[in-house]
């Protein structure tokens, strides 16, 4: 019986090296593992057929073992045979004009991430008016962040609850001590203390906040602040300029309407609504029926900035450039996050730092 195998195998063996391409495979695996008059099934019932039952499953062993490596053999003869092939394809190509190190006709390309396009477009408005981009570190000084911006010693945005602060730092004096920047306004306070009026800037950047993630907040976020600074500037600069940039940015049939705030760096300040651009203003889901959006904040750069800033400029050696008479100008900030949520229909926003494709992909 193992002779018998073994003159199979070298039979096998002795066909399958005169076989030279895919055609003749074919026709090979057929005559030898074809369902019916493959040699190899054929083969196994006339010898089963002639052993004795105590033989039956010696045989069967031997032959799983033989029918293995065949099997193993027509898979190598195959591979060698594919391979010729491509090899022989390689060839031609590169006997040809055709440069193999060019990229293919086709291939994946990223888009920008939806915050990433939001503050390009946003930037890109103001950046038509003149403005030129500015931008700082994300690591600041109280001084930058709070103190310059007219922040008191005991204002609750310096609590630790509400801003992210650098450990061990108990021995420094309060203005020198580091902390993540809780928003772009720091920038301006760096702008004017190293350059001159006049001064046109608008400041993307990540801000960082002491805050718990929900669907509206999340301690890592963005802003888009603006700075204007020249002689004469009043706040009929500030309401023109804001009601050009959000025509230019949501459709030149929103308005804009303006109500009293409060902001430590500003004085007037103002919250700023634009009419609903979904629905127009008649009222709808996105604007709670109300046909009006809440969206940034705004106001004239107050005096107490000012003697900031050049108090700054002293100690750095400058002179005094805007705590001067008929200095003035005006600073605004929005969210990144919130003009994106309400361009695209995001309800989350936590879907934007998730990194789920099946999120990213709409906006490609």
């Amino acid at each position: 019986m193992g002779d018998a195998v073994a003159q199979v195998e070298a039979r096998f063996n002795e066909e399958i090296d005169s076989v030279s391409d895919a055609e003749m495979l074919e026709a090979f695996r057929v005559r030898w593992f074809g369902d019916k008059a493959g040699l190899i099934n054929k083969g196994v019932a006339s010898w089963v057929r002639e052993l004795p039952r105590e033989l039956k499953p010696v045989f069967g062993k031997q032959f799983k073992n033989f029918a293995g490596g065949v099997e193993r053999t027509l898979n190598e003869r195959r591979f060698e045979i594919e391979r010729g092939k491509d090899f022989h394809s390689s060839s031609q190509l590169q006997s040809s004009n055709l440069d193999l190190s060019l990229p293919g006709i086709r291939r994946s390309v990223g888009v920008e991430h939806p915050l990433t396009r939001t503050m390009r477009e946003m930037v890109a408005v103001f950046a038509a008016l003149g403005y030129s981009v500015g931008v700082g570190p994300e690591v600041e000084t109280d001084f930058y962040n709070f103190e310059a911006l007219n922040f008191p010693p005991n204002h609750p945005a310096r609590d630790t609850q509400d801003t992210l602060v650098v450990a061990d730092q108990e021995s420094k004096p309060l203005r020198e001590r580091y902390l993540m920047r809780t928003h772009t306004s720091p920038v301006q306070i760096r702008s004017m203390v190293a350059n001159d009026p006049p001064l046109r800037l608008v400041i993307p950047g990540k801000v960082h906040r002491n805050d718990e993630s929900d669907a509206t907040h999340s301690p890592i976020f963005h802003q888009v602040e603006g700075l204007c600074v020249d002689r004469g500037i009043t706040f009929s600069d500030l309401k023109g300029t804001l009601d050009h940039a959000m025509k230019a940015f949501f459709g030149s049939s929103v308005k804009t309407r303006f109500f009293p705030s409060f902001f430590p760096f500003t004085e007037p300040s103002a919250d700023v609504q634009i009419s609903c651009p979904f629905c127009g203003g008649n009222g709808c889901r996105k604007c709670k029926w109300s046909g009006w959006i809440e969206l940034l904040g705004c106001g004239m750069v107050d005096p107490a900035v000012f003697q900031a800033v050049d108090a700054r400029r002293v100690e750095n050696g400058l002179a005094p450039a805007f705590d001067v008479p008929g200095i003035s100008g005006f600073a605004f900030g929005m969210g990144v996050e919130r003009i994106a949520m309400m361009k695209y229909g995001v309800g989350d926003i936590g879907q934007f730092y998730s990194g789920d494709l099946r999120f990213l992909d709409q906006f490609l």
